[in-house]
């Protein structure tokens, strides 16, 4: 496979997932080929290779004889989508508690700042950076678990956080200052070493996250 073909396909990979996070690609939606290949300027060799990658993720799903299908969306797929969540961030949060060295709370540090500059132009009622909102969300979380020195955990980790976005995107409301102060609750006992507190923050942070979007829904 050329170069090329390999840079397409990921761009391709990229720019749907990303639509069917943002709900772009509404849940329940089928995916027809012919409708995708103008959309995304892609061949359909490369659309079903796309589609078959996603949907062994989870982002899509692949009915015998009918096709391509944008997941639907359910209370308990998101409450099981969120326990999970609890079971693995809580875990590899601890872990790299214990083993992050100076780069990382250096990252830390920079990714929280991003975020609470994000926040707080959420709180004054500027809601049109959603999307950077998010990635900031996503940044801070992931450089918080960085140092826990395993690729199949922040991989598994990666693909829950996307799903579980997806459905606050779907149903985007704001905590606000509650959410704010957990992101800083979290960040201070990041830096003072204490594993214990930052997991506990972090189980609540998700758990009320899960019920704010649950009544959203």
């Amino acid at each position: 496979m050329s170069k090329q073909s390999v840079t397409v396909g990921l761009s391709t990979y990229e720019k749907i997932k990303h639509d069917i996070i943002f709900g772009i690609l509404e849940p329940g939606a089928k995916l027809k080929l012919e409708h995708l290949k103008a959309r995304y300027k892609a061949s359909v060799s490369t659309l079903r290779e796309t589609l078959n990658r996603l949907a062994s993720e989870g982002f899509v799903s692949a009915e015998e004889q009918r096709g391509f299908f944008v997941p639907p969306v359910s209370p308990e797929d998101l409450t099981e989508i969120a326990k999970l969540r609890v079971l693995l961030e809580c875990h590899a949060l601890k872990e790299s508690i214990a083993n992050g060295d100076t780069d990382w709370e250096a990252n830390l540090v920079a990714a929280h700042h991003k975020l609470h500059v994000m926040e707080k132009q959420m709180l004054a009622g500027d809601l049109s950076g959603k999307e950077t909102w998010k990635r900031f969300d996503w940044e801070f979380h992931l450089a918080l678990i960085q140092a826990c020195n395993s690729r199949n955990l922040l991989s598994l980790h990666s693909t829950l956080y996307d799903k579980y976005l997806r459905y606050q995107m779907l149903v985007l409301t704001y905590r606000g200052d509650e959410a704010v102060q957990e992101h800083k609750d979290m960040f201070e006992a990041a830096l003072a070493r204490d594993g214990d507190l930052a997991a506990e923050v972090l189980e609540r942070h998700i758990l009320r996250g899960l019920e704010h979007t649950l009544q959203a829904m």
